[in-house]
Parts: structure tokens; C-alpha cells; sequence
């Protein structure tokens, strides 16, 4: 059996730095109380920007959970890429969840939308249409798009995105994160099923989320 390790993202690493050089500063000028402080933001910061590895799955015919956290939603939709009505399945992350994002399936990354919006909780419906959201459209080898889409949440203020138009991904590879609290969605082709119930908790890169019909 492949055993997980775990790195840091590398976004993580300028906050990383910050809290342990305030961390140290603090404790030079024998500040304790505010050295704890920076200690446990610091311990914060490597829990949050961990980035373990998974064991993708090599079946045929299957897409990977994009997001570690809970199924809060599955239920059709208007996919924002193609206007086509899909179902659509929503992942919860909160703060303690692992913040990468995975690709859901092989294929050839064919759009990447920015939309701009609100913060409000991501848990709610209306943060698909109304919070800031960046948005993937990827068409595997059978010609099938899928959607996903990094949305913003309540304390979330920034999402990262590490892919290129044109870029060839793999099921299971990095391309981007969000940080502090957030969700995404995945917009599943006809043909496929979710192979996921409401309230299940998955994980990136390695929990199967839809699967052929």
C-alpha cells in the first residue's frame, strides 16, 4: 500500500515565513502572549496549505472529486460554459478541509472564465451565480466537457488558479486552490451519474464522484 505524504502549497509559504518570523520577534522581546498567538496562526497556516498526495483512481470511465469536503447539493443546473442543463455537484470545503483543487477528469482545458461577485457563505445555492468564481471547461479524450468551477466563499478572498488555456491535465492533477473556506462545483456530462450521495465527505484526486452510466 502507498503511503500519504504531505507537502505544503506553495502559496502557503510567504504566510508560513510571516507567522513564524512575528512568532520569533515577538518572543526575542519576550512578548510571550503574542509569540503564542503567531505560534498558533502558524500552526494554522501548515494545517491549511498541506497538500497531501492521493491515490488517483485508473478506472475508465470515472471523475475524481475536484475538492476535499463535503456533498452539500447535487441537482440540475445551467452549466455557466455551455448554457447546457447538467447536474451539477456541489463540495463544501471549510477551513480545515485540504484547499488544492484536483482535476476531475483527463482532457484538454479549452476555457478558463473569471467571474467576479460577493463573498457571501458558500454553502447557500445562490453563491453559484453570485459570488466571485472562476470557472474550467475541459473535454476529455471522448469529447465530453466538464465543468468545474472554484467559488469564492464567506472568508475566502482569493482563488488561485495555476492552469493555461490549451493546458493537457491529467484526472487527479493540481490546478489550482482557494483560500480560507470555499466550494466547488462540477458540472457532469450526459452519460455519466453521480456516484455520490448529499452529506458524504470526499476527497481530492481520489474519491470517485460521477461515473458512466
Amino acid at each position: 500500500m502507498k503511503n500519504e505524504s504531505v507537502s505544503i502549497a506553495k502559496e502557503g509559504w510567504p504566510i508560513i515565513g510571516l507567522m513564524a518570523v512575528s512568532a520569533m520577534t515577538f518572543a526575542m522581546f519576550q512578548c510571550y502572549v503574542m509569540a503564542f498567538v503567531f505560534l498558533v496562526l502558524l500552526w494554522f497556516s501548515v494545517f491549511f496549505f498541506r497538500d497531501p498526495e492521493r491515490v488517483v483512481p485508473a478506472d475508465e470511465g470515472i471523475a475524481v472529486s475536484p475538492a476535499d469536503g463535503k456533498v452539500v447539493r447535487i441537482r440540475k443546473k445551467e452549466d455557466p460554459m455551455t448554457g447546457e442543463e447538467k447536474t451539477c455537484i456541489s463540495i463544501f470545503m471549510n477551513v480545515f478541509s485540504v484547499h488544492v483543487n484536483r482535476s476531475p477528469v483527463a482532457g484538454s482545458l479549452q476555457k478558463i472564465k473569471y467571474f467576479p461577485g460577493k463573498f457571501i457563505n458558500a454553502a447557500y445555492d445562490k453563491a453559484s451565480t453570485d459570488n466571485e468564481r472562476c470557472a474550467y471547461l475541459v473535454k476529455d479524450a471522448q469529447g465530453d466537457e466538464w465543468t468545474f468551477v472554484q467559488i469564492s466563499g464567506l472568508i475566502a478572498r482569493r482563488i488561485v488558479c495555476r492552469a493555461d488555456e490549451g493546458d493537457e491535465l491529467k484526472r487527479g492533477e493540481r490546478f489550482g486552490l482557494i483560500r480560507f473556506g470555499s466550494r466547488v462545483d462540477v458540472y457532469i456530462p450526459e452519460g455519466y451519474e453521480s456516484a455520490v450521495r448529499i452529506g458524504e465527505q470526499v476527497f481530492a484526486g481520489q474519491s470517485v464522484l460521477a461515473e458512466k452510466a
